[in-house]
C-alpha cells in the first residue's frame, strides 16, 4: 500500500466549489480497484489549508492503473480547476510505527 498526500491551499470563495468537486470526484475513486481509502481534511488553524489522503493499493498501480483508467478521466474533469491550488502532492509509505484503533 501506498499513501498519496496532496496539499491545497484554496481561497474562501473556492472552498464550497473545491469540496462538492472531490465529492464528485469520490465516485471515481470509489469505483477503481486500486483506490483503498480517501479523506478530505479541512485545516482548523488555518483556513482554506486542505490535505488530501488516498490509500493506493500501489504507486505503480495508481500511476500506471489508475491514471489511465476511464475513472481517472472522469476525476481529472471533476478537480482540474483546483489544480493550481496544489501546494504538495507525493507518495508515502508506512513505516513500522503505525498505530489505529
Amino acid at each position: 500500500m501506498t499513501i498519496e498526500y496532496i496539499r491545497y491551499k484554496v481561497a474562501p470563495e473556492q472552498r464550497e466549489g473545491f469540496v462538492q468537486a472531490y465529492l464528485n470526484a469520490s465516485e471515481q475513486l470509489d469505483a477503481s480497484k486500486f483506490c483503498l481509502a480517501y479523506e478530505l481534511a479541512e485545516c482548523e488553524e488555518e483556513a482554506g489549508q486542505f490535505l488530501l489522503r488516498i490509500e493506493w493499493t500501489s504507486t505503480e498501480d495508481h500511476l500506471q492503473g489508475f491514471r489511465r483508467s476511464e475513472d481517472f478521466s472522469q476525476f481529472y474533469s471533476h478537480v482540474k480547476p483546483y489544480f493550481s491550488n496544489i501546494q504538495e502532492m507525493r507518495h508515502y509509505s508506512l513505516t513500522n510505527i503505525v498505530k489505529r484503533k
